[in-house]
């Protein structure tokens, strides 16, 4: 494959990591950034050519697919036009700021036949991977709720940055981390059909908000919980998983979020303690190599990758709902007309 990175920051050079240490003959070719002397460093990590013009990947007649790694403004225009030009498209998540958004690229990608990925790269961490195995299986009976916390402390000027920018972002954590969050949930419990929300500014001084809280219902009972924070002085991360025959819990993703593991606990009686048994996954975080493997499988198959185009428009609904409800303070439909 013969490839072009758009965007050179922190996840674009992550994407460039990912994709050599995972190589299967791949070749970056282009390397986009509107701040050139980016282009140039990360050009410098793997061989591609720098350009400060993203309209120069989507057009190159040697790009075959495009990793689209910008601020959220600019994925959906830069993705659509990558796909009605024939290319394969890895978008970061969120795909597009909106629903709204998110549709125009899945529909560019329907009517060209390309490959459309978005990175939800937390489907790739073992615990994580492990668990949706486990849960699929029947080890933990059926489902009864979903609970997960997520969350950083931001960093020194982190209001001045673009993610602060509801323009530039269309919006704070909930859009941020939240997107992951959401996708899981859904990747565990399926579809949704009633969600209420809360979103909060509780401590930066921006226009989006910093943490956001969402209860989210299924006709047939099941419900999820989640909260995603800006406030979170240490990193978090905890998604559990309760069934009628036990439980799933992961915990960490590695680095500063702490060792990643899955407590696998079996009910063996009413009123006794279950039985646990605790994975540890130390080591370097395998999730970005992971997820591009599956990339390129899905256009060798020609099929839908594992956290396809439509689980990005799917994970953006849900969100979309949460924030009408936190306006309308009042639980909502999500609606997927």
């Amino acid at each position: 494959m013969k490839l072009g990175i758009v965007g050179a920051g922190l996840i674009g050079k992550k994407r460039v990591e990912s994709i050599r240490s995972a190589s299967q003959g791949d070749e970056v070719v282009l390397i986009c950034d509107r701040e050139f002397a980016k282009a140039e460093d990360l050009s410098k990590e793997c061989g591609g050519k720098p350009c400060q013009n993203w309209r120069d990947v989507v057009a190159s007649e040697e790009v075959q697919a495009v990793v689209v790694a910008t601020p959220n403004k600019f994925l959906a225009p830069i993705s659509v036009a990558a796909l009605n030009r024939g290319k394969h498209v890895l978008c970061e998540k969120p795909l597009g700021r909106n629903r709204i958004e998110s549709e125009k690229i899945v529909r560019a990608a329907l009517t060209s036949g390309s490959v459309l990925k978005t990175g939800f790269n937390h489907r790739y961490h073992p615990a994580l991977s492990r668990a949706k195995k486990l849960a699929d299986r029947g080890d933990i009976g059926r489902l009864l709720f979903l609970r997960c916390r997520y969350g950083h402390g931001g960093r020194e000027g982190y209001d001045r940055e673009w993610r602060a920018d509801k323009i530039l972002s269309g919006g704070g954590e909930l859009l941020d981390q939240g997107v992951h969050v959401v996708d899981l949930l859904r990747w565990f419990g399926g579809d949704f059909d009633e969600v209420f929300g809360v979103i909060r500014t509780c401590y930066w001084d921006m226009k989006v908000e910093d943490n956001a809280f969402a209860l989210f219902k299924r006709k047939d009972g099941l419900v999820a919980s989640m909260h995603t924070s800006w406030t979170q002085w240490k990193n978090l991360f905890s998604f559990e998983i309760f069934g009628t025959k036990g439980y799933l819990i992961i915990n960490g993703l590695g680095g500063s979020y702490g060792l990643e593991t899955l407590t696998v606990g079996k009910k063996i009686g009413e009123g006794k303690p279950p039985d646990e048994e605790v994975m540890e996954f130390p080591g370097p975080d395998i999730s970005w190599e992971e997820e591009w493997r599956e990339f390129l499988s899905a256009i060798r198959e020609k099929r839908a990758p594992l956290g396809s185009g439509y689980d990005g428009l799917q994970a953006n609904t849900m969100i979309d709902a949460v924030y009408r409800s936190a306006r309308k303070n009042r639980p909502v439909k999500i609606d997927r007309e």
